[in-house]
């Protein structure tokens, strides 16, 4: 008597989910918020972020698990040139202190990325080494304000031995930790699209076309390696500064992303 034959059933394959890479950008950043909104109105799963300077702070507070109108509203109610004071350093104009002590009375000075609700990795560029530095395990503080210290602006965090600014410098699309994964579907949100009619009237406007510029060159092969990329071009009449116009910037993110729900459905 020969033995029944085993019937094998196809593997179950899991459902794909969103992987989001977030662009720094300044005040630009805020769009990220909006995206994070719109998102969760249209109940699509991130389920994994990555994060630089303003990218990295949106994508923080998000995988601590604050709603993105929330962190909006703790944006706009707070006095961004009170947690601003000289270093008086070589190394940069401003001290970090009323920022650090800001978030940490928000997300808590012993955050880890082990609390967050979904898998965060930020992104600093080591000024010595010349290269960029992916932190996703262990104290969040240190690394979350390295992301965000602008170079010349703000002194280098001193960190594990490095001394650490904004991702941005290097890497300001940060797709790499979310690629490699089968089940994740990688956007890009990117908050810097180039105004191509922008004047260049003074030095202030040309030092900021200059780095504009110079940071979009490293996120060209980045936004390749997306399966859809998010990019407002409404964006590109802002500046880095508009910090005054954040509710603008909120709702351009949010809109554009509603905009784009059908792509964002057919990756999952």
């Amino acid at each position: 008597m020969q033995p029944s034959p085993q019937s094998t059933s196809p593997p179950i394959r899991q459902p794909a989910k969103l992987g989001l890479a977030l662009s720094g950008g300044g005040a630009r950043g805020i769009a990220h918020l909006g995206v994070l909104a719109a998102l969760d109105e249209l109940e699509l799963p991130v389920a994994q972020l990555a994060g630089v300077s303003s990218g990295a702070i949106a994508g923080v507070f998000y995988a601590a698990g604050f709603p993105p109108r929330e962190i909006l509203q703790l944006l706009t109610t707070t006095n961004l040139f009170r947690l601003t004071r000289p270093a008086f350093s070589r190394f940069g104009l401003l001290h970090f202190d009323a920022v650090e002590a800001l978030i940490a009375r928000h997300l808590g000075a012993k955050l880890t990325f082990e609390d967050l609700r979904c898998p965060l990795t930020l992104v600093a560029t080591d000024l010595m080494a010349g290269e960029s530095v992916y932190f996703k395990t262990g104290p969040l503080l240190p690394p979350l304000l390295a992301s965000s210290a602008v170079p010349i602006v703000y002194r280098p965090v001193e960190y594990q031995g490095r001394q650490l600014v904004d991702g941005g410098l290097l890497n300001n699309l940060p797709v790499e930790p979310l690629l490699g994964q089968n089940d994740l579907r990688v956007v890009g949100v990117h908050c810097n699209p180039v105004n191509r009619e922008a004047r260049v009237s003074n030095m202030r406007r040309l030092v900021e076309r200059t780095l504009h510029l110079a940071i979009n060159a490293n996120t060209a092969s980045r936004k390749a390696l997306c399966h859809l990329l998010l990019e407002p071009p409404d964006l590109c009449h802002y500046r880095p500064l508009s910090y005054k116009r954040a509710p603008e910037l909120f709702e351009i993110g949010y809109r554009y992303t509603l905009s784009q729900a059908a792509e964002l459905r057919a990756l999952l």
